[in-house]
């Protein structure tokens, strides 16, 4: 059986089990696939194995001409909202339209796997919310500096804010890996997996799910 090395999906939510003991574990419910083999790619064409695949259906008449097309010689009829490629070793053990879920993942309970998505975005904040500094007193002696930066650093030399020094800016909205994630349970009759923790975003956010080598 060939192996794929991961699938996308979208995060349903959180929520608790508990054990035969009676230990309460918080986990985050997975929806992985069904992702569509769209294409093929192999080593002798492409200089490599993968599998590109499409996740959350959409209709063709919200794509571009192009994209309609390629979908079409691989013989779907449907869009998608994302399309990712994945690394697999035997790519001609998939067809063109051929729908994988939890179960080619190969996952089980107990095993450790890591998922990437895309954190909530919290706009422009303050180096407190951003960065955990530790605020000012309240008082009123302390004058209008409670929840400010402070000094910047540098004086004439060299004259200017070092790069990287932590400040107010852009937080959240970006790619983030969680490793080491616990598999709680695997429902491959739902395509669900329970992964013990929290995972990046927000609730219907797409997510890749990898195994952990």
């Amino acid at each position: 059986m060939a192996v794929i090395e991961g699938l996308m999906g979208k995060k349903l939510g959180m929520t608790r089990i508990f054990t035969e003991d009676g230990t309460v574990i918080p986990v985050t419910i997975i929806e992985v696939g069904p992702c569509v083999v769209i294409q093929k790619k192999t080593v002798d064409r492409d200089g490599y194995n993968a599998l590109q695949l499409g996740f959350w259906p959409q209709k063709l008449s919200r794509l571009n001409k192009p994209m309609i097309g390629h979908l079409r010689r691989a013989g779907l009829d449907q869009g998608f909202r994302y399309i990712k490629e994945f690394k697999v070793d035997d790519p001609e053990a998939f067809e063109p339209g051929q729908a994988l879920t939890v179960a080619d993942l190969g996952l089980s309970p107990s095993e450790r796997i890591k998922v990437t998505g895309t954190s909530k975005g919290r706009g422009f904040s303050g180096p407190i919310k951003r960065w955990n500094f530790r605020r000012q007193p309240m008082s009123h002696g302390a004058k209008q500096v409670h929840r400010k930066p402070g000094s910047s650093g540098a004086s004439t030399f060299p004259g200017r804010v070092i790069k990287g020094k932590r400040m107010p800016g852009h937080y959240g909205n970006e790619r983030v890996t969680i490793k080491n994630l616990l598999v709680a349970d695997v429902l491959p009759e739902k395509n669900l997996i329970l992964v013990k923790g929290a995972v990046p975003g927000p609730v219907n956010g797409l997510l890749m799910i990898y195994k952990q080598r």
